[in-house]
């Protein structure tokens, strides 16, 4: 299991053992994900890997939520040492968003577009608290709103999905899986359709939101450089296999030769005798988180 004892200074929030998922095909089944094994405590972790190495399919099926036709095999899928395989009564239903919510790619494009986005994030707190009354879910909207830096709560909660910029989907999207609070939040190239600054931007809502709930993070992405300088550790997949785990500190010393070509492909403008990876993971949020 790729987990680095010592590293860190908690117990495993997931744990996940011989994950595989496997779709139909007219040539017999592709098997997208491969015996996956791997843990994530409270910690920033990276998964990495070009398109098509399964990531996404992981992220998926670890939340329950895999493409019709999918068949998902697992020989343990806990999370606070609680049982979330399949054969668990109720467990899917768990741990998708009291447990563990998920940021797709594209969130904007998830949204109702018919209906007002603070509308959407008060019927997400209706559903996780039956009690609650429309005036605080609005309340607490709002709160939310203001919590992942959005400058005019009162009138972001007034707009439509098509009304908002790209960054701002995000945000919104971020607040709407923090709502039930989740012990865990997986996020599907959550930046990939931004420009730099707006990632920097975004990265630090989440940086901040993970140091302040004590949440665990997964950060499902292509982009090495983001990913080292962001997260704590990376796991590096391959034709749905993780091939590659490390401190993202030490990304550019990695010996796996897959990795060592995913290294070679990123581009850059500084010579190519220099160092691809220079800045320590905090320091690459600096200038945002001011």
């Amino acid at each position: 299991m790729y987990w680095i004892p010592g590293m860190l200074d908690s117990v495993p929030l997931l744990e996940v053992e011989g994950l595989s998922v496997t779709f139909a095909s007219p040539h017999g089944p592709v098997e997208a994900v491969r015996n996956v094994s791997f843990a994530v405590g409270r910690e920033r972790l990276g998964i990495v890997g070009e398109s098509g190495s399964g990531k996404s399919t992981m992220g998926r099926a670890i939340l329950g939520i895999v493409p019709r036709g999918g068949t998902v095999t697992v020989r343990k899928l806990c999370f606070q040492g609680r049982d979330f395989r399949a054969g668990a009564i109720g467990s899917v239903s768990r741990r998708r968003g009291n447990r563990i919510s998920m940021i797709l790619q594209d969130p904007k494009y998830s949204l109702n577009p018919r209906v007002k986005v603070g509308e959407q994030i008060a019927e997400a707190f209706r559903i996780h608290d039956a009690a609650l009354g429309r005036s605080e879910a609005r309340r607490r909207t709002l709160q939310m709103l203001q919590a992942v830096r959005i400058r005019n709560p009162e009138t972001a909660y007034a707009l439509y999905p098509h009304q908002v910029s790209g960054g701002m989907g995000q945000r919104i999207m971020i607040a709407m899986m923090l709502v039930s609070e989740p012990g865990l939040l997986i996020a599907d190239e959550p930046t990939s359709a931004l420009d730099v600054t707006v990632q920097l931007q975004v990265l630090a809502v989440i940086d901040q939101l993970i140091e302040r709930r004590g949440m665990g993070f997964v950060f499902i992405s292509h982009n090495l450089n983001l990913v080292a300088s962001f997260c704590d550790r990376v796991l590096i997949m391959n034709g749905g296999s993780i091939v590659d785990g490390c401190a993202a500190r030490d990304l550019a010393n990695s010996q796996h030769p897959y990795t060592q070509r995913l290294l070679a492909a990123v581009p850059r403008l500084e010579s190519m005798s220099e160092p691809i990876l220079r800045e320590s993971p905090k320091l690459f949020l600096a200038g945002a988180s001011r």
